[in-house]
């Protein structure tokens, strides 16, 4: 028996291999995992590992288990920070405090909006309650606080620190301050019991805003149903689809998609209440200023003068970008040409297209998910010495069978983390890009490296029978955005948790993502991997004219001139 399941298992494996060999001959493994659909798995006698390879998340029921450990981590914990003279040892121990609540939390954060089964989903949502009310309650422990501040007023025991363990102190302090450590105990309770709703209240209204608007079928014209999905009698409406050339879908998508809810107004003006009272009490004129205290732009005051010198230096810009499209609007519908909120993507689009006599769906075929990922590979080997290397994941460890895994390998330091890539449409995924901290890295105690493990979740659609998931020059861009989210995970290689990666001031987490739209658009980078998905043509030709042959670069972040 054992026998013949080997020869089995061997002759699945080399089946599925001369498939993908016989449908690509020039993918490199990294662009072949995202040109090619998985193939089904035969899972015989192999173990469950669980989500992320936690044994206990093998079922929802081990939410209850990781949680209950993580929290009587944290009671042995704090009793070790309050027993313990300031020192070193209290920051390392306020970061592992931090790192056992977080790991569960975080984890748990992503499930609660990605995962498939509703059993998970739920479980996941009442760890993230139970660990956000114990980390509500430690930033007004004030045992704990008292630790920190000993160690703070300590001058002799702070100059004998490193400067990033005294920052890391520092920003310890800050969470306790900005959580109302220094009120009363009455209204210290009170600040906590905000925060938990808070929590509550924040994760209805991001469930609540991600989902799908529902209508009944009839209530469309019949020759625009196609481009929704549909649910028996009911089509369901999860995204703007503001790209589409039809007007009707894209009138339609933006009325029902953003159709006001009732119940999620109704949380939503909770929620900003909850803010307010919790700023106030805490001692904050607003929650926008308590929001900002700890970021590059410190104050709303600040935030305001930015967006209206913006406003100002853009005003003759914006009406004249308006002025062409309503005559693009004119000149596509004469009977209906007044500009509609629907109408900007599509017809920025347009123009560009007739502007500079090029067809955004044409680079679609050189714009391969797996060419982009292969180009993104070579940028970073080439700029960072780190590349990326395919892993199958185990049973159990991924929430969906379309996710990928890459693991993140630099050329002398060997492994620095994994990327899980959940990159393609399904029913009930939120529709939104974006990057989510799974695990974050720190240097532990047996002097081991612990490797941070992140998300990146797109809505791209799936690979065809004949054709991989073609990009959009817009796509690519988010790609490389997100893209470079996870790798400011990966190369944070900080010794705290608390400040790795994305775990910095909130305004400049977007910095290194911002930088890799710079490469998304710059003709001499895409040009290195954009290569015809069925031709192998690897070259868009010579640069568009008036870009000086640097970028394509113009209004809109485009991938045009």
């Amino acid at each position: 028996m054992f026998t013949c399941t080997s020869r089995l298992l061997s002759a699945v494996r080399h089946t599925e291999v001369r498939h993908i060999l016989r449908n690509v001959t020039t993918w490199s493994p990294v662009g072949a995992a995202f040109n090619v659909r998985p193939q089904r798995r035969v899972e015989l006698w192999e173990k469950n590992v669980g989500l992320f390879g936690v044994p206990e998340l093998s079922s929802p029921g081990g939410f209850e288990v990781t949680s209950e450990r993580a929290l009587k981590e944290t009671e042995q914990l704090v009793d070790t920070v309050c027993k313990n003279p300031p020192g070193a040892s209290t920051v390392q121990a306020f970061d592992q405090l931090s790192d056992s609540l977080c790991k569960v939390a975080d984890l748990a954060d992503f499930i609660k909006v990605a995962h498939p089964d509703p059993a998970f989903r739920e479980a996941a949502e009442k760890a993230c309650l139970k660990i956000g009310t114990m980390v509500e309650k430690l930033n007004t422990n004030v045992d704990l606080c008292k630790c920190l501040k000993d160690l703070l007023d300590n001058k002799e025991v702070m100059a004998a620190l490193d400067p990033e363990t005294r920052r890391v102190a520092e920003l310890f302090m800050f969470d306790f301050e900005i959580s109302g450590i220094h009120l009363d105990e009455k209204k210290r309770r009170k600040a906590v019991n905000l925060h938990v709703k808070l929590l509550d209240l924040n994760n209805e209204f991001l469930v609540g805003s991600h989902l799908p608007n529902k209508i009944e079928k009839r209530a469309l014209p019949e020759h625009i149903r196609h481009h929704f999905s549909l649910d028996g009698n009911y089509i369901q409406i999860g995204g703007l689809h503001a790209e589409s050339s039809d007007e009707l879908v894209r009138e339609a998508a933006y009325k029902i998609f953003l159709y006001p809810n009732q119940n999620l107004m109704k949380c939503l003006d909770e929620l900003l209440s909850c803010r307010d009272k919790l700023a106030k009490l805490v001692g904050y004129e607003s929650f926008a200023h308590r929001a900002l205290k700890g970021t590059m732009a410190k104050t709303p005051e600040t935030v305001m003068e930015f967006l209206k010198l913006l406003t100002d230096k853009l005003s003759d810009r914006t009406a004249q970008d308006f002025k062409m499209m309503k005559e693009m609007k004119m000149k596509l519908n004469p009977t209906n040409c007044e500009l509609m909120p629907w109408d900007h993507p599509y017809l920025s689009g347009v123009l560009r297209a007739e502007r500079y006599n090029i067809e955004p769906s044409l680079y679609s075929p050189y714009l391969s998910l797996g060419s982009c990922m292969e180009g993104l590979n070579s940028l970073f080997s080439q700029l960072l010495g780190v590349s990326f290397q395919t892993e199958q994941p185990k049973i159990g460890e991924v929430w969906s069978e379309d996710v990928r895994k890459l693991a993140v390998v630099h050329e002398t330091e060997g492994l620095l983390g994994y990327i899980y890539c959940d990159f393609f449409q399904r029913l009930g995924k939120p529709h939104q890009d974006c990057h989510f901290t799974i695990r974050g890295g720190r240097r532990m105690q047996n002097g081991e490296y612990q490797l941070p493990v992140v998300v990146l979740m797109l809505n791209l659609p799936h690979p065809g029978q004949s054709a991989p998931t073609l990009l959009t020059p817009g796509m690519m861009e988010n790609l490389f955005h997100e893209m470079g989210h996870a790798m400011h995970s990966m190369l944070g290689r900080t010794r705290y948790q608390h400040v790795t990666g994305t775990r910095c001031s909130t305004d400049f987490a977007e910095v290194p993502s911002i930088l890799m739209e710079y490469f998304a658009t710059d003709y001499r980078v895409v040009n290195q991997f954009a290569r015809h998905y069925q031709t192998g043509q690897n070259r868009l030709g010579p640069p568009p004219p008036h870009t000086g042959v640097k970028k394509w670069q113009v209004n809109h972040r485009s991938f045009f001139p």
